[in-house]
């Protein structure tokens, strides 16, 4: 039986094999019923935000991850699924870092309400600040570094006790093998490709094209907001953008069936990205994308915090889920 939001608070314990664990990953099977519940004092739009608290894995650390349901959710019709990372900031700013969110509710429903995009559901992944880098990072990039530069990027990260124990593609493992199933089974969602979309910003946008790249049967589109192509710090002639760029050139997917958004701003960390337009630009066009079912947009005087894309995030939303 799908799930009802009626019982949402109460239902769905995990029934499990005895699990052995180690550095927070579980060992053994995941049997994935874990208990889900209703956050009664959210601060939303409308709909209803579910949370599955800590959600096991035996590829990644436990997080948190958030379900929002928009209003009248029924079981009788199909919703699109939008997987969306650091999903701790994109409902409800009052219990954000820095009292700012997405606002993925307010546009959602409006665009919703306006017969602009489809019904669909969002499922936020939890991102740990201590490791975010890490499981964004779009972990196969790093093949496309020269031995010389793989070296020197070692060396200054060991002179920085940094960790560059990358676990991007076993994030990705966990968002297809793990909680995909899961949002599967007890929601009333299509679970093809065309229905199935991706979107972050920052290290959350590079996953997201990451995603699509990778996982192109499983996902149909992918929006990136204020794309970090410095991939770290930024810096001149950065060797890591050049592999991650790269690396998309050599990846992306079938434009046929696919779509892929790109924006940034002027200000702040997003002054590092207008220099990469060309050459994305470039990419897209040498892969057979067109404005179509790609775009690269500039947003002059926006900066890079939720603030700036809770503004245009219309645009990718109605990119990803038009009608």
């Amino acid at each position: 039986m799908k799930f009802s939001i009626i019982v949402v608070s109460v239902l769905l314990f995990i029934s499990c094999k005895e699990m052995a664990e180690s550095d927070g990953f579980v060992k053994e099977e995941l049997i994935t019923k874990p208990m889900i519940r209703t956050l009664e004092n959210a601060q939303l739009a409308g709909g209803i935000l579910l949370r599955m608290d800590s959600l096991a894995s035996k590829y990644i650390t436990p997080r948190p991850v958030d379900v929002w349901l928009p209003e009248n959710y029924s079981e009788n019709k199909k919703y699109a699924v939008l997987y969306m990372h650091d999903g701790q900031n994109l409902f409800d700013s009052t219990t954000t870092w820095n009292q700012q969110e997405w606002k993925v509710d307010e546009w959602g429903l409006k665009l919703v309400e306006e017969d602009i995009i489809k019904d669909f559901i969002v499922v936020g992944i939890h991102n740990i600040p201590e490791i975010r880098w890490q499981d964004l990072f779009p972990e196969k990039a790093i093949n496309y570094l020269s031995e010389a530069d793989k070296k020197a990027i070692i060396s200054e990260a060991e002179s920085r006790d940094f960790s560059l124990k990358f676990k991007g593609d076993n994030y990705l493992k966990f968002l297809v093998e793990e909680l995909k199933p899961l949002i599967d089974s007890q929601f009333s969602v299509y679970i093809n490709q065309e229905n199935t979309v991706v979107s972050g910003s920052s290290m959350g946008g590079l996953m997201s094209m990451y995603a699509l790249c990778e996982y192109p049967d499983v996902f149909g589109g992918a929006a990136c907001l204020s794309t970090h192509w410095e991939g770290a710090e930024p810096k001149e002639n950065n060797p890591i953008a050049q592999a991650i760029l790269d690396y998309m050139e050599l990846n992306l997917p079938n434009p046929e069936s696919h779509r892929i958004y790109f924006d940034y701003g002027t200000e702040t960390l997003d002054a590092y990205y207008p220099k990469f337009t060309l050459e994305i630009n470039r990419i897209l066009k040498a892969r057979g994308y067109t404005s179509d079912n790609s775009a690269n947009l500039e947003f002059k005087g926006a900066d890079h915090s939720e603030n700036s894309w809770n503004k245009r995030l219309d645009i990718p939303l109605t990119f990803l889920l038009k009608k």
